[in-house]
């Protein structure tokens, strides 16, 4: 098992979005290719064709790190492709007796980061793993994502709720395509740092399986840095909610990362959160979640 395939397509896609005129080259009539040629890129990456060919049929054993920072800027990478480039030349690099598929990593969140969760009160916050498995959360956490919590997998899964529950997510997800993209993309760069984690191919096969539209973004080999931004949800309960949201590392559990959502003071959605954490103190969330409890009850309005 290696991972030559994702290395060829990735530096094909990418080759493919850079325009001759953004690398200075003439665009001609005769380009039976989109964006560069594989000779132009060997020429602004300072190395020779068949290196450059080499490379792009996957194989990035032994490249260098000075290689990788050419061909980064050659083919005009931005910090997230930077990063999956090298992610993918470490895993092309690493010892034949470590390329089996590992076992997934363990999901458990320790007990003080949920008690970290249980402090933040004015936000929904949740924890997941790289594979977008939501492992823990406040009382708005849970509240917020009762859709995704319908389904009756343990642990919900974002992008499982993405792809398989279509028609509820496309009612939670006003832009459904934009939450998509970043699913796809969230998974994508987690797959470069760890290509061998047996729950993540588990998860991609799956999706890949039972859904076009994710077989069709996960071949884009599109990957970002999702760390800090806006997004918008509707609520069953309460409608509409713009929120913030900034995400953090838990540096002492590898793979875990902490999601704060909050509101403008005074607006709208600040009340629509105020709304959310009567609700859900009806729901007992946090107990039916504890419980494994094949799904949260459909929220009513009252």
């Amino acid at each position: 098992m290696d991972n030559r395939t994702d290395i060829r397509e990735f530096l094909t896609s990418r080759r493919a979005k850079v325009t001759p005129e953004q690398a200075g080259f003439p665009a001609g009539t005769n380009r039976r290719v989109p964006g560069l040629r594989r000779g132009e890129v060997a020429m602004l990456a300072d190395v020779s064709p068949e290196y450059y060919a080499q490379l792009e049929r996957g194989n990035l054993s032994g490249v260098s790190e000075s290689v990788l920072d050419s061909l980064a800027r050659a083919l005009r990478l931005d910090d997230a492709e930077r990063a999956h480039l090298f992610d993918l030349a470490r895993a092309a690099n690493t010892s034949p007796t470590r390329l089996r598929r590992r076992p997934s990593r363990k999901t458990e969140v320790p007990a003080t980061v949920q008690r970290a969760l249980d402090a933040i009160t004015g936000g929904p916050a949740h924890v997941r793993n790289g594979r977008m498995d939501m492992l823990a959360a406040n009382t708005l956490g849970w509240a917020l994502y009762s859709e995704v919590l319908a389904a009756p997998e343990r642990p919900a899964n974002f992008a499982r709720f993405a792809f398989l529950d279509r028609e509820r997510a496309e009612r939670f997800y006003p832009d459904w395509n934009v939450a998509a993209d970043i699913a796809v993309d969230i998974l994508r760069t987690e797959a470069g740092r760890d290509p061998y984690d047996k729950g993540m191919q588990d998860l991609v096969g799956e999706l890949s399986t039972r859904s076009d539209d994710f077989r069709t973004k996960w071949g884009a080999h599109n990957v970002r840095i999702h760390s800090t931004g806006t997004k918008t949800f509707h609520h069953p309960v309460v409608g509409d909610l713009h929120l913030a949201y900034d995400g953090m590392d838990l540096v002492s559990n590898s793979g875990l990362s902490m999601w704060i959502y909050t509101a403008e003071p005074g607006s709208p959605s600040e009340d629509g959160l105020r709304l959310l954490a009567s609700w859900a103190t009806t729901q007992n969330l946090e107990a039916a979640v504890a419980r494994d409890v094949p799904s949260i009850s459909e929220p009513q309005n009252n």
